[in-house]
């Protein structure tokens, strides 16, 4: 007998035809289904390829893949994460000592200072043991870098 696509039980009875195809009634949930999907278009699996190729080789933007397979960037980004959930959870190995994370911020026309992650911040490191350091950022307190001329 068919499985059920709710909760995978495989006692269904087939319960009449619909668009052409047996439909099958399980009898744990009373989920009302047909075996197989009919909605696959081949040319979107080989799209969703391409598109999941270009972008984890970081060549390209949500924004230029939609343009080049015709679709909205939102759908390109559902696309990707559908994919991303597919593999399996990356492993650090143990005989990494030291990793190093970078972000960039880009200020076009000026730069913010009043607020935000633009402001200056206090960093202190230390080292907790022998091969393990601690960073701790804080941002300053409005006021605590001028100095009174009285």
């Amino acid at each position: 007998m068919a499985t059920c696509k709710r909760c995978g039980c495989e006692r269904s009875v087939k319960n009449g035809k619909v668009r052409g195809k047996v439909r099958y009634k399980c009898k744990e949930c009373g989920l009302n289904f047909v075996e197989g999907d009919g909605r696959v278009n081949e040319s979107l699996v080989v799209k969703k390829a391409l598109a999941v190729i270009l972008y984890s080789l970081s060549k390209a933007s949500f924004n230029m893949l939609g343009k080049i397979f015709g679709h909205s960037p939102s759908l390109l980004y559902r696309w990707i994460v559908e994919e991303m959930a597919k593999l399996p959870e990356p492993e650090v190995p143990g005989d990494i000592k030291e990793m190093e994370f970078d972000e960039m911020w880009h200020f076009i026309g000026s730069k913010k200072t009043n607020s935000g992650s633009s402001r200056r911040w206090i960093v202190a490191q230390g080292e907790l043991l022998p091969g393990w350091s601690a960073v701790v950022m804080l941002q300053r307190l409005d006021g605590s870098t001028t100095r009174s001329s009285t």
